[in-house]
């Protein structure tokens, strides 16, 4: 099953596979088994994360928010030398809770990770860039740049033989990606647009990656750029309704209300972004918009510490 849902994430995306990862989840839960131990134990536990994750990026956040804690439980009842899911799920939870407006239990999240001693080099960078996020959201620019900073350099080297298997997807696209969201919200419009740029046109990286064309979209039209703003929605028409990532098409749909709130907006423009609507409704007519948000997680959960 986890095999099965990892594939088709990264193909076609969380809203498409979120369906496919309840129906599985309940499968799980109806079998009533008990946990296992070992092995089966941590399989069990990555299940119930990878299920997590599919319905964070598909913006449903109740189920999400229950199932990482499920899997954190699970990885902290594993022997020590088969628990590195566990960070895999307190960087889901990190991302979560600041995505969810709550910069301050994202810092805990993973400034508990980043006292570990002897982390592996990529895990290190992708805590980093989850302290960078959620510095930028509190406005605390120095305090985010230092963290990139730091995120930059444990990178440079490229994966060692520590990182665990599942840290594959952080890669050079996915932390510029990140650093131009940590520009976007501390006001360096230009700063930000090329690294979600670059970040966008990388290759062959997981179905989700759509978030960062829709972010530069959003990035563009807040700061007022019109005429770059007309000319990537207009590019991005054609795939956004293949777009796999509700939070990307949520960003998508953020983009457009602000061309449609803009001042002095062409009237070009306009014509695009209503083109754009229509094609949503049309296409995605019962897409969700932030199902089942939790907006009152807990700040600090006995199972962060």
């Amino acid at each position: 099953m986890t095999t099965e849902l990892l594939a088709l994430d990264r193909t076609l995306g969380a809203r498409h596979a979120a369906p496919v990862a309840m129906r599985s989840v309940r499968m799980v839960e109806a079998a009533g088994a008990a946990v296992p131990a070992g092995t089966a134990g941590a399989d069990l536990a990555e299940f119930f994360e990878v299920a997590a994750w599919i319905l964070f990026d598909a913006e449903r956040h109740g189920p999400s928010y229950r199932l990482n804690r499920r899997a954190l439980a699970l990885a902290r009842r594993l022997p020590e030398e088969e628990r590195s899911i566990e960070l895999l799920v307190l960087s889901v939870l990190s991302m979560q809770q600041t995505h969810l407006g709550h910069p301050r239990a994202s810092l805990r999240t993973s400034s508990s990770v980043l006292a570990r001693r002897d982390l592996p080099p990529r895990v290190a960078a992708l805590f980093h860039v989850r302290e960078a996020r959620a510095h930028a959201r509190l406005g605390r620019r120095a305090a985010a740049l230092r963290s990139l900073a730091a995120a930059r350099e444990m990178s440079a080297d490229g994966p060692s033989d520590r990182d665990p298997a599942w840290s594959w997807w952080f890669d050079r696209a996915e932390l510029d990606g990140h650093h131009g969201l940590v520009l976007a919200d501390l006001g360096d419009a230009e700063g930000a647009a090329a690294l979600l740029h670059a970040a966008a046109a990388s290759d062959g990286g997981p179905a989700y990656r759509a978030l960062f064309a829709a972010d530069l979209g959003r990035v563009l039209a807040r700061a007022g750029a019109w005429r770059e703003t007309d000319a990537w929605l207009s590019a991005l028409a054609e795939s956004a309704p293949r777009m796999g990532s509700v939070r990307a098409l949520n960003s998508l749909r953020r983009a457009i209300a602000a061309v449609d709130g803009g001042r002095r907006v062409p009237r070009g423009l306009r014509g695009t972004t209503r083109d754009l609507t229509e094609l949503l409704a049309r296409e995605l007519p019962r897409e969700r918009h932030g199902e089942g948000h939790v907006h009152h997680l807990p700040t600090e959960p006995p199972e962060f510490r």
